[in-house]
């Protein structure tokens, strides 16, 4: 493609780079892009490839980003001074409105962006996961979206579009990322982490047409292993009494945090076995916010919610592919490994394992966002998962 061979390093979103880089070829850029589509699409790459585009400082548009300059090489190591990026953070993983006592936020960006860029050129804002905005930031964003400042332009990355404010979509460009193909996703693999081919058919089948996850997976062995072993213990769930429902999440969610640790590349510590005094403890703890013992509750709470929305993620997976193979789509389910933990789980009788509980694992997503204690809301999916339909 020409966008890969001009330094555009976004692959498999080839409308999307062509948009974008039609747009800086011709020198009409909007001033403010919105690049939309599920996680692991390619969002922040394509912002970080247009980023690199507008501050290299080599040669003619057409073969910019050249990769190879000192604004390239600043921006590939994330230091460079006219490329301000501001992600969501704290408890809620939300982008605040900031200022005084309230961390960075849409304040501290707009400040930074209030002085004269320091390479003298073109500036960059990239805020990523838009769509975690609260309302009062994307309010005071949106005075700097109607009058940005000379020279700057703005990406704005969200999975969920329709969150943000009508009034700050309006003022974007907006450019869709959709899913990517097997095949496309399986050559990424190959090319970018050097995986085998069953292992990237696998990988590329489970990530749903996201490449940046089949990626985070691939460059995480542990990682699958242990996806594989949270989906298995979903489906025992529907077997159990009430109380081992109820024990049994509570691990769940404690290998999700395995999993979030894997996958960021942070080294997972060692957690007590069942029966042990260690585990008695924390299982004691682990419905109590109080209790700094409990496994699931003595990581941030930030940590926690995002291992409960990474177990969520995996659970509708199993819900989708449990719900094709009772309805004889067996070669449309993603992880073939499972088949046999399908079947003897579709062998144990009815359940709602279709839209019914995909509306729970929804709502639950929903209440996660805001805040809602994710064991609590575990445990009331644990406790409904598997009735009869």
């Amino acid at each position: 493609m020409t966008g890969a061979a001009a330094g555009w390093r976004t692959q498999g979103q080839d409308a999307a780079v062509e948009a974008v880089r039609r747009a800086f070829v011709a020198d009409a850029l909007p001033h403010a892009i919105l690049l939309a589509g599920p996680a692991g699409t390619g969002k922040t790459t394509l912002a970080l490839d247009l980023a690199a585009a507008l501050l290299c400082v080599e040669g003619g548009r057409e073969a910019r980003p050249c990769r190879a300059c000192r604004g390239c090489r600043m921006v590939e190591h994330g230091n460079h001074p006219d490329l301000h990026r501001l992600t969501p953070a704290g408890a809620g993983a939300a982008i605040g409105i900031g200022g005084r006592d309230r961390g960075p936020g849409i304040r501290g960006l707009i400040d930074a962006l209030s002085l004269l860029p320091a390479e003298g050129g073109a500036r960059v804002a990239i805020v990523e996961s838009a769509d975690r905005m609260t309302e009062d930031a994307q309010s005071a964003f949106l005075k700097t979206l109607e009058e940005p400042p000379p020279g700057t332009v703005f990406v704005l990355c969200a999975d969920e579009p329709d969150r943000l404010l009508p009034t700050v979509r309006s003022r974007c460009a907006r450019i869709r990322l959709g899913p990517v193909g097997v095949r496309a996703i399986e050559a990424i693999l190959a090319a970018e982490a050097g995986v085998d081919a069953p292992t990237a058919a696998r990988l590329a089948r489970v990530a749903a047409g996201r490449p940046g996850i089949a990626l985070a997976y691939a460059r995480a062995p542990d990682a699958v292993t242990i996806r594989g072993e949270i989906a298995r213990g979903l489906l025992d769930l529907s077997g159990q009494r009430r109380a081992g429902r109820l024990t049994a999440i509570r691990d769940l969610l404690g290998r999700a945090g395995d999993l979030v640790r894997a996958l960021d590349g942070t080294p997972n510590q060692p957690r007590p076995k069942r029966g042990s005094a260690a585990a008695t403890e924390a299982e004691a703890g682990a419905g109590d916010e109080s209790a700094p013992e409990a496994s699931a509750v003595r990581a941030p709470a930030a940590e926690r919610r995002r291992a409960a929305l990474l177990l969520l993620a995996i659970w509708r997976d199993v819900v989708r592919d449990l719900a094709l193979l009772e309805r004889g789509g067996q070669r449309l389910v993603r992880d073939v490994d499972l088949l046999d933990d399908y079947e003897a789980a579709a062998a144990r009788g009815p359940r709602d394992a279709g839209d019914g509980f995909l509306r729970r694992l929804g709502r639950s997503g929903e209440l996660l966002e805001n805040n809602v204690s994710p064991e609590l809301a575990l445990d009331a999916l644990a406790l409904a998962w598997g009735r009869a339909a």
